[in-house]
């Protein structure tokens, strides 16, 4: 997208609120779809940042919080988990009809699937693994109430509260058959941990990350899905994303590391575990609730491609299907049942 096509007002804003600004500024987006939109914005000086917006069009706020990422990278800023550094944050709808902000450009290259994955020297990819466990292991110990989050906190259990959630969810798609994803939330619905409380990324793997080219994980984004709940949660979805040579069971996000040279698994919960001081935890609860959450997001994508929503060139062997959906829930009881 160029320059030309962003409202006059979002430039005027920008060059007020953003220093540093020289010459001319460019917008280009980088990221886009459902999901928040991101600008790559570059000026004269060879200055760079990001801009976040929601989807154009009509959407729901309360799933398109601006304000929401701005304050956990506001708050984690001064922490020792690596975010982009925030610039300015716009709550005037006149200026582009949504809250928007602006955060530095994070360097370095986002590991989103096998292709990147295999383009990471061998050398750095054990680096990748420790780097990404360690930020995650960070972002954990951060106490909600020391950077001001702690009144995001809802009652009750938030495994609970997930698992009504994305099941609602897996009910209202066009799933024929949802026995495999309701034998395995019966399954987890019965041993639902206590937990704990602390910051929870949502959607932390390699895709939301940058890294440099020692394989350094040099800032976290997407904070979209943040919130306050249980953190292990974010440790099972990254695990689900990690794939190993040798795996027979899909993957249920996409992975850079099944070509090999990655930490394992294994490898990763030891390393989180000791930097956490948490002795024994029930992981295999944490990975099977990641993989029925995928599952269930994925009926939710299934849905709107037989819905005609996705676009008419939309290739249905790029979409989740209800075979590989099943895969996923049954593999989850099979994870927790052992």
């Amino acid at each position: 997208m160029s320059g030309e096509e962003i409202p006059e007002a979002v430039t005027a804003w920008f060059r007020a609120n953003v220093d540093e600004v020289e010459g001319a500024l460019d917008f280009t987006r980088i990221a886009g779809g459902r999901s928040n939109l991101t600008f790559r914005v570059t000026d004269e000086g060879g200055h760079a940042w990001a801009l976040r917006r929601p989807p154009l069009g009509g959407v729901l706020e309360t799933a398109h919080d601006m304000g929401r990422e701005w304050r956990f990278l506001s708050a984690l800023n001064p922490t020792e988990v690596p975010v982009p550094t925030p610039r300015a944050f716009c709550d005037d709808h006149d200026v582009w009809d949504a809250d928007l902000y602006v955060m530095d450009f994070a360097p370095g290259k986002v590991l989103n699937d096998t292709a990147s994955g295999e383009a990471v020297p061998e050398a750095a990819r054990k680096n990748v693994g420790t780097s990404t466990i360690d930020v995650l292991a960070a972002l954990h110990r951060v106490e909600p109430s020391a950077v001001g989050l702690d009144d995001l906190a809802r009652p009750g259990n938030f495994v609970a509260r997930q698992l009504k959630r994305w099941h609602r969810q897996a009910h209202s798609s066009a799933m024929e058959d949802l026995s495999a994803i309701d034998a395995t939330h019966d399954a987890l619905a019965r041993r639902i941990p206590e937990g704990e409380v602390g910051i929870v990324h949502g959607d932390f793997r390699p895709g939301n990350i940058s890294y440099d080219g020692d394989g350094q994980a040099v800032a976290v984004f997407d904070w979209e899905l943040a919130t306050i709940g249980d953190p292990l949660c974010d440790l099972g979805h990254l695990l689900v994303s990690w794939s190993e040579p040798g795996d027979t069971v899909p993957e249920a996000l996409s992975s850079p590391t099944p070509a090999g040279g990655y930490p394992t698994r294994e490898e990763l919960i030891a390393r989180y575990t000791k930097a956490r001081d948490l002795g024994d935890v029930d992981i295999a609860y944490y990975l099977a609730f990641a993989r029925w959450r995928a599952a269930c997001i994925h009926a939710g994508v299934w849905t709107r491609y037989r819905a005609g929503d996705m676009g008419a060139d939309a290739d249905p062997d790029e979409v989740t299907g209800p075979e590989a959906i099943n895969i996923q829930a049954e593999t989850a009881l099979a994870d927790l049942e052992r």
